[in-house]
C-alpha cells in the first residue's frame, strides 16, 4: 500500500566543479546504479536536461541552500519498499564510500541531511515536496510527516524500529549485485 520516499540534500563546500567535488562526482553514477541494483528500490528522480530518469517536477532547494556561483547542491528523491531495504543501501556497499568522504565535500550543518516519509504507492513525490519535508523535519523534529532512520514511523504513524535481520539479508543480496557493478564499471 506504501512506498518510502527519501529526499536528502547537502551544500559542497565549494563550487560544484572544484577538484575537491571530483570524487563526489565521479561516484554518483556508480551510486545511482547500485541504488537502482538493490533490493526493494521502487524509483528516482532524474534530474532536468540529463539522461535518465524524468525528474519529478521542478528541482528546487529547500532554504538552507547556499549558492556558490553555480545554481547546484546534491540533492536526490526516491522511492523504496521499506526501511528495511533505504537503511542496506545506504549504510553498506557503494553507498559508504561516499559517507566516508561527505565531510571532505560538503558544509557541516545543522538541519537534516535527509528526509524520510511514506506515500501511497500510486503517488509519486515531487522535489518540491521533498524540500517542504526536510525543512518540516528540521523545525519540527521526527513524525509521521517527516523522519529519519533513527525515529522512523511505519505507514500507519506507529513509531518503529528498523528490522536489522532483514538489513543484513538484503545487505548480503546487494553485495553480490554491486560486486558484478564494480567488476564491470
Amino acid at each position: 500500500m506504501h512506498h518510502l520516499a527519501i529526499y536528502n540534500f547537502n551544500n559542497f563546500r565549494e563550487r560544484s566543479e572544484a577538484p575537491i567535488n571530483q570524487g563526489f562526482h565521479d561516484r554518483n553514477a556508480l551510486n545511482f546504479s547500485a541504488a537502482e541494483l538493490s533490493e526493494g528500490f521502487v524509483a528516482r528522480s532524474g534530474y532536468d536536461d540529463e539522461p535518465g530518469p524524468s525528474s519529478w517536477g521542478e528541482q528546487v532547494f529547500p532554504r538552507f541552500y547556499v549558492e556558490k556561483g553555480d545554481g547546484y547542491a546534491p540533492s536526490t528523491i526516491s522511492l523504496w519498499r521499506d526501511l528495511s531495504s533505504l537503511y542496506a543501501f545506504s549504510y553498506s556497499g557503494i553507498h559508504t564510500d561516499a559517507l566516508r568522504n561527505a565531510r571532505q565535500w560538503f558544509e557541516r550543518h545543522e538541519w537534516p541531511p535527509y528526509v524520510l516519509w511514506w506515500v501511497t504507492k500510486v503517488h509519486i513525490p515531487t522535489w518540491s515536496e521533498g524540500v517542504e519535508r526536510l525543512e518540516h523535519l528540521h523545525d519540527h523534529g521526527p513524525s509521521l510527516i517527516a523522519f529519519n532512520f533513527k525515529q522512523a514511523f511505519d505507514p500507519d504513524g506507529t513509531p518503529t524500529k528498523i528490522d536489522r535481520e532483514a538489513v543484513q539479508r538484503l545487505q548480503a543480496l546487494n553485495s553480490a549485485a554491486q560486486t558484478e557493478l564494480q567488476t564491470n564499471s
